[in-house]
């Protein structure tokens, strides 16, 4: 018998497009909404907000809130909940083709997993970001926040001036339509006082890219083609970083030890 052929219909290419599963479970929701910690006060952007599953929590708990959809289904519904929400404003657009707000505000949102890294750039380049805290596919939070005792070129290279999280795991059962895979909340704040000096960022960060660059497998062996090989061995001694560890094993904290050292004056 030959296999039935089912219609794809406009919503179906919408959900595999947009990566949707919408959250459904209470207890899901309110560990979602805990993490983020809104500020009674402030601004809270939301992204992907789907139905309203987060939108009524969050707008109980901030002062003001922007709900994105980008999803005409999803995004009719959501203007009916938004229209009862006097402190919420829907908006039916892409919030990656949106500008930052001018004053300070946070990031939460159930986000397209298809598109986590590009959110994740918005959120690093918008200037007034307080906090990000959005749930993304479990091993990229876990990947991202070091809990896997291996830490990312982006991570290492954003640590002094943001801090990375991993905020708990959502199980998969938690969302409709069921995903593949587990959930975890990644948690990403702007440090009020940067671990580095703004003049000291950009020789940092090329210092990270040369690490991370993969020559020999080995810290010692990418950083090695740019310091002198005497001062880049006792600045490995210093930090207690073994010359054949691989990049992603340096925790954050040592990189900006060795650059500290590197960089001496």
């Amino acid at each position: 018998m030959a296999p039935r052929r089912t219609r794809t219909t406009e919503r179906d290419r919408s959900r595999r497009v947009l990566s949707q599963n919408f959250l459904a479970d209470p207890a899901a929701i309110a560990r979602m909404v805990e993490a983020a910690r809104p500020d009674p006060d402030g601004l809270v952007i939301e992204v992907g907000a789907g139905r309203g599953q987060l939108t009524r929590p969050l707008a109980a708990r901030c002062g003001r809130l922007v709900a994105y959809e980008v999803d005409p289904d999803a995004g009719a519904e959501l203007a009916r909940v938004c229209a009862a929400l006097p402190t919420v404003t829907h908006r039916q657009a892409d919030f990656l083709a949106a500008s930052p707000p001018r004053e300070e505000f946070a990031v939460v949102g159930n986000i397209p997993w298809s598109l986590t890294a590009a959110v994740v750039r918005w959120c690093l380049a918008a200037p007034r970001l307080r906090t990000a805290t959005l749930l993304t596919q479990l091993e990229y939070a876990r990947r991202r926040a070091g809990d896997y005792g291996r830490w990312s070129r982006l991570t290492v290279l954003t640590w002094p001036e943001f801090g990375w999280r991993y905020a708990g795991r959502i199980p998969r059962t938690a969302f409709r339509p069921v995903p593949r895979v587990e959930a975890g909340i990644l948690r990403i704040e702007r440090r009020t006082q940067p671990l580095l000096a703004p003049s000291a960022l950009p020789a940092y960060r090329s210092m990270v890219e040369l690490g991370f660059g993969g020559v020999g497998g080995s810290l010692a062996a990418s950083l090695g083609r740019r310091y002198p090989r005497a001062r880049l061995a006792a600045a490995l001694r210093a930090s207690r970083l073994d010359p054949a560890a691989p990049v992603g094993h340096v925790w954050p904290e040592q990189w900006l030890v060795l650059h500290r050292l590197l960089h001496a004056r």
